[in-house]
């Protein structure tokens, strides 16, 4: 980890409606502030065979959950880019992953304190090489049963334990 790498918070995002609409544009900065500007967000989570979930530990350095393990792949949605676009984007930077085959879940808006993020979450059946990249600080395949046994203490950002309850993944004994 590099003790000096941040956020870009001049990166450019949309600022959409509820729908994904595109009605403005505004910084990370501007979107991170508690503006509760809504802008686009793409979350896979990744499942191999087993039935196991990959999730990613956020690097210190992040301006949102430090530390934390979240879903598989995470990354906003850049202005002038798509959904499909930006989820490829970030599975290729973030897992080193460009051989998969997405399957949308669903679309929801989540707020937090800082921001309202409109969710796109996909999810794949993946059993070949990840490699995490310094934009993670690593991750791993983790049992369902040892995600039950870590909610709420703290070890997951709040959204990704939200999100795993609103899609029901934890009462599911295989999700391929």
């Amino acid at each position: 980890m590099i003790a000096t790498q941040k956020d870009n918070a001049e990166e450019l995002f949309p600022v959409v409606d509820e729908e994904g609409n595109i009605i403005d544009a505004a910084t990370r900065g501007e979107c991170h502030n508690g503006s509760k500007l809504l802008h686009p967000v793409v979350h896979l989570h990744v499942f191999n065979s087993q039935g196991e979930l990959y999730l990613q530990k956020r690097p210190e350095w992040k301006d949102i959950q430090p530390g934390k393990w979240d879903t598989a792949v995470g990354g906003h949605v850049d202005f002038g880019e798509s959904v499909f676009m930006a989820l490829n984007r970030e599975v290729s930077e973030e897992l080193g992953i460009t051989d998969f085959t997405p399957e949308q879940i669903t679309h929801y808006v989540f707020e937090s304190a800082r921001e309202r993020e409109l969710v796109f979450v996909f999810k794949t059946v993946y059993d070949g090489v990840v490699t995490p990249s310094a934009e993670t600080d690593g991750g791993r395949f983790w049992p369902l049963q040892e995600i039950r046994d870590n909610l709420g203490k703290g070890v997951f950002t709040p959204n990704f334990e939200s999100e795993i309850e609103r899609l029901g993944f934890l009462k599911q004994e295989q999700n391929n």
